[in-house]
C-alpha cells in the first residue's frame, strides 16, 4: 500500500514513521515533509505544500495510493478531505464541516454547549472595544483566544487585565491575520493540563494515551505559549476512573452532536483537558487533528499497528478491533528550538548529532532540511527527542542524554519537562 503523509512536523515524522512499521506499506510520500522524513527507507518527500489541495489530490490519483494521513489542522480547515473523498481517494481526518471544531473556537463552543460538555464560561466579541469593555469587568486571570486558526500562539492567560486587553488589542490589530478578528474570552480554570487524542470511525471513538503538554516557553510554565515545548505519556495520576469520565461526559456527547448535526467525522478528535483539583474534566479546546508534540510520545508506545487503527477509522470498523496493546513505559518528549522562538528566530544552521542521539533515543524532526548531505535548521521547532524508560526518571534520563548529543547554533529548549510529576500530591486532581 502506497500512502501520503501531508504536513512537515515532528508529528508527521512520527507518522511516517510508525506507519513504515508495517510490512504491507510499500512507499510513503511526505507532502512536503522534512529533513528526518527524507531519511526513512520507503519514504519520500514530495515539494508540495500541504495547503496545495489540488496537487495533493493528483498526487494521490497518480499513485493510487491506498491512504492519506492529513496531519496539520490547516489543510482539514481547507477541506483536503472532501477533495480527497470526491477524488475516491481514502482519507484520514474530518471533513471541512468537522474542522471547525478547531478553525473557530466560537463553533466548538456553540457545539459544546449543545453536547453539555463541561467547558469555561466564555463570551464571543467581534469588535475590539465591545471586548475591552467586557474585560475590564472581569477579574484576573482570564483567557483571551483568537477564534480562528493561529499555529497555536492565539491564546493568552492573561494574569492581569492590562495583560487581556493587550491581547485583545494584538489579536483585533492583526497579529494573528483574519483569525483574530473574533475573540473568545474565557473564564480561567484551576488545576491540571492534560491532552486526550481520540480516534472515532464517525460510529464509535477511542482514546490514546493521556498525555501532558508543556506549552509556555519559559521553565516554570512560564512566558509565552507555543506550539509545545515537550510532553510525556501516559500521565501516572490519570485513572481509569478519570479516562471513563472523560469518555461518557466529553467524547461520547462531541460525537453524537457531531453525528445530529451530520458531520461524517473520521480522524482524531483531540480534547484539550483542565482537570480540576475535584478530579473534573473541563474542555479548554477541541483540535482535529493528531497533536504535537503529543503524537510524539503517544505513538513509540503503540503496539497495535497505527495502519490498522487508522484504516479502522476510514472504513467505519473501529469498533471491530480488540483492546489497543500499549508498552508498559512511559515517553518524555523534549522540543529543542531555534533561539528566538515563538519570535524571530533564524534558519539555515547546520545541525549535528542526529545520528548519536538515534543511537538511545528517538529523534523526530520537524524545522530541518536536508541538503548536500547536510542538516539545517528550517523553523521554529526543530526536533523533538523522545526516551522511553520504565519510569518517568528513567525516560527522561533517556530523553536528555539524547538532546546532549544534538547541536546547532542557539539551540534552545526547556530543562523541566516532566516537572509536574514531582508535585506534591495535594496539588494533583
Amino acid at each position: 500500500m502506497k500512502i501520503i503523509v501531508v504536513g512537515s512536523g515532528g508529528r508527521e515524522h512520527a507518522l511516517a514513521w510508525a506507519l513504515l512499521k508495517s510490512a504491507t506499506v510499500t512507499q510513503i510520500y511526505c507532502c512536503p515533509g522534512n529533513g528526518g522524513t527524507a531519511r526513512l527507507e520507503r519514504c519520500q518527500n514530495i515539494p508540495i505544500q500541504a495547503t496545495d489541495l489540488i496537487d495533493i489530490t493528483q498526487l494521490a490519483v497518480d499513485e493510487q495510493v491506498g491512504l492519506v494521513v492529513v496531519g496539520p489542522e490547516v489543510p482539514l480547515a481547507l477541506g483536503l478531505v472532501d477533495r480527497l473523498q470526491a477524488a475516491g481517494i481514502p482519507a484520514f481526518g474530518p471533513t471541512q464541516a468537522g474542522a471547525e471544531i478547531e478553525a473557530s473556537k466560537a463553533w466548538a463552543k456553540a457545539l459544546m454547549s449543545e453536547a453539555n460538555i463541561p467547558t469555561a464560561q466564555a463570551a464571543i466579541f467581534t469588535t475590539e472595544t465591545e471586548a475591552i469593555h467586557y474585560v475590564r469587568e472581569q477579574k484576573a486571570p482570564i483567557v483571551v483566544k483568537a477564534d480562528g486558526l493561529a499555529a497555536g500562539k492565539g491564546v493568552t492567560v492573561a494574569n492581569s487585565i492590562t495583560e487581556a486587553i493587550e491581547a485583545i488589542e494584538a489579536a483585533f490589530g492583526g497579529e494573528f491575520g483574519t483569525a483574530g478578528q473574533r475573540v473568545v474570552i474565557e473564564e480561567c480554570l484551576q488545576g491540571q493540563e492534560i491532552s486526550v487524542l481520540a480516534l472515532t470511525d464517525r460510529h464509535v471513538i477511542r482514546s490514546l494515551l493521556p498525555a501532558q503538554d508543556h506549552k509556555r516557553i519559559g521553565e516554570g510554565d512560564t512566558g509565552p505559549n507555543t506550539g509545545g515545548m515537550g510532553a510525556y505519556a501516559p500521565v501516572p495520576w490519570v485513572s481509569g476512573e478519570l479516562m471513563a469520565k472523560i469518555q461518557t461526559q466529553i467524547l461520547e456527547p462531541a460525537l453524537k452532536t457531531l453525528q445530529a448535526r451530520g458531520i461524517d467525522y473520521r480522524g482524531v478528535l483531540y480534547a484539550g483537558l483542565m482537570i480540576t483539583p475535584a478530579g473534573d474534566p473541563y474542555v479548554i479546546e477541541f483540535n482535529c487533528r493528531f497533536g504535537d508534540p503529543e503524537t510524539q510520545v503517544v505513538l513509540p508506545l503503540l503496539k497495535t499497528p497505527l495502519l490498522d487503527l487508522l484504516l479502522a477509522c476510514v472504513n467505519g470498523t473501529l469498533a471491530e478491533l480488540g483492546e489497543l496493546a500499549w508498552a508498559d513505559q512511559m515517553a518524555t518528549g523534549v522540543v529543542m528550538a531555534a533561539g528566538g522562538y515563538p519570535g524571530h528566530f533564524t534558519k539555515g544552521d547546520e545541525i549535528t548529532g542526529i545520528e548519536a542521539a538515534n543511537s538511545q533515543a528517538f529523534v523526530f524532526q520537524a524545522g530541518t532540511r536536508a541538503a548536500n548531505g547536510q542538516l539545517f535548521t528550517d523553523g521554529g521547532r526543530v526536533l523533538t527527542v523522545v526516551g522511553r524508560g520504565e519510569t518517568v526518571e528513567a525516560a527522561l534520563a533517556q530523553t536528555y542524554a539524547g538532546v546532549a548529543q544534538v547541536q546547532f547554533h542557539n539551540a534552545y529548549f526547556r530543562r523541566d519537562i516532566g516537572h509536574r510529576l514531582t508535585a506534591t500530591s495535594e496539588n494533583l486532581p
